[in-house]
């Protein structure tokens, strides 16, 4: 079925679905218009704009009904909702990353379960796109786009280093990193200041370890101490023996002209673990490495129950409120037709959540980033979001003092299941 063919399949199934919804209109008004709170965090183009343009084409096809919106930045979004969540009163669709935050929205009965009202929709998502907003394996969002971490390298320093693929393995992952010391190139960019991009290791090496069901599993025994988990520091202080990263990683940042993405993309560093935007942050901190920038998903370990095909990442998402109005159904529905899905891809605002996405992705960097995604057979969402707040603050902390050398794994790991226990 085409693309385009399948955004009306999609519309009339809307429609039907509406027609069975029944019920009185939260948002109504006593002349029977109808007001969607819709709040969301798409502040810079191009994703504003294709927002925008939902909202109205919404409204064009819905006489009577108004999509009010409310657009701010991450950190203040965050704080607002904190404060609404605690008040019991959220918007009628907000946005929502998914897993921690979700899961308390959900156990506090302020959000609807989608899995019945937006059926439509949620079959036409991709496994890893969806996985994020499901609680108990009951869909509680829609993604709007999603991406994942892998290594973004560069290919004329791995060559000058006579490196000729990149390694598929743990043990030839260290093989390069060595090649490439040895080559006279810092292998390794980190942002060791802000936690968040050394966290990206510790996960990645628990999921390939210990598997990914391992990390699904700590979210209910909140122990974080068993083998796999420790083997994952292991490795990690493995790695960190070999002195891999620029001098001074500890005090990077990010996004600054001398931080990471500024490293790699200026050629001072072969290479970074980092999400789909890494690209454009090396674009907007450096000169870029155009075509000689390269995507390779985060090695095998030998012997670990974990594959290639499972990834770490994340993407945006839209929850909707428990008393919001049926029409915010049809929002919902209405912005997850292909052919709406297919602007936002089209316009570089996002990765797809749909198979038939994937081909719309114009930038050959994203698009390698898109296949993999569509390929996964299994997604965890990063573990600062998975988990409730605090206990994915305690990841990033534990995994910055091994990497910092001032913690053994298994010290780490018991800091990280104490925090756990004491929220859960």
């Amino acid at each position: 079925m085409s693309f385009r063919r399948r955004s009306v399949v999609a519309l009339a199934a809307s429609a039907l679905l509406l027609s069975a919804c029944g019920g009185e209109d939260s948002g109504s008004s006593a002349d029977g218009k109808v007001t969607i709170d819709w709040w969301h965090i798409g502040t810079a183009e191009p994703t504003k704009s294709v927002y925008e343009q939902w909202a109205k084409d919404f409204e064009a096809e819905n006489p009577g009904v108004t999509v009010k919106i409310t657009s701010m930045e991450n950190e203040a979004f965050k704080s607002k909702m904190t404060t609404l969540t605690a008040s019991g009163d959220v918007p009628d669709i907000f946005s929502t990353w998914g897993g921690g935050v979700l899961s308390q929205q959900v156990e506090a009965g302020l959000v609807a379960d989608l899995s019945t009202v937006a059926a439509p929709a949620l079959e036409t998502f991709t496994t890893a796109a969806i996985s994020p907003y499901k609680v108990d394996d009951v869909a509680y969002g829609i993604p709007v786009d999603a991406g994942m971490v892998g290594f973004w390298y560069n290919k004329a320093l791995f060559a000058d280093a006579g490196i000729d693929e990149p390694p598929t393995t743990w043990s030839g992952f260290l093989d390069t990193v060595e090649a490439l010391k040895e080559s006279g190139t810092t292998p390794i960019a980190l942002a060791g200041k802000e936690k968040w991009p050394g966290h990206f290791y510790w996960s990645y090496l628990a999921m390939r370890i210990g598997g990914i069901e391992s990390l699904k599993e700590a979210e209910t025994t909140h122990d974080f101490t068993g083998p796999g988990f420790v083997e994952a520091g292991e490795r990690l202080q493995e790695l960190a023996d070999l002195d891999p990263f620029q001098s001074g990683f500890l005090g990077a940042d990010y996004s600054t002209p001398d931080g990471q993405a500024a490293a790699v993309g200026g050629g001072r560093a072969a290479m970074e673990l980092m999400g789909q935007w890494a690209p454009s942050v090396q674009a907007d901190t450096s000169d870029g490495l155009g075509d000689d920038l390269g995507f390779f998903t985060f090695p095998e370990v030998e012997g670990g129950k974990g594959s290639l095909d499972e990834v770490l990442g994340g993407g945006n998402g839209f929850a909707m409120g428990a008393d919001a109005p049926d029409e915010a159904v049809d929002f919902l529905l209405f912005i997850s037709q292909a052919e709406q899905h297919g602007k936002l891809v089209e316009s570089g605002a996002g990765l797809p959540v749909m198979d038939e996405a994937v081909d719309l992705v114009g930038d050959e960097h994203l698009k390698a980033v898109a296949d993999a995604m569509s390929e996964a057979t299994g997604f965890q969402l990063y573990l600062d979001q998975a988990y409730p707040p605090a206990v994915g603050a305690q990841v990033n902390d534990s995994v910055a003092e091994l990497l910092a050398g001032v913690a053994t794994p298994e010290e780490a790991n018991q800091a990280i299941s104490d925090t756990a226990k004491s929220e859960g």
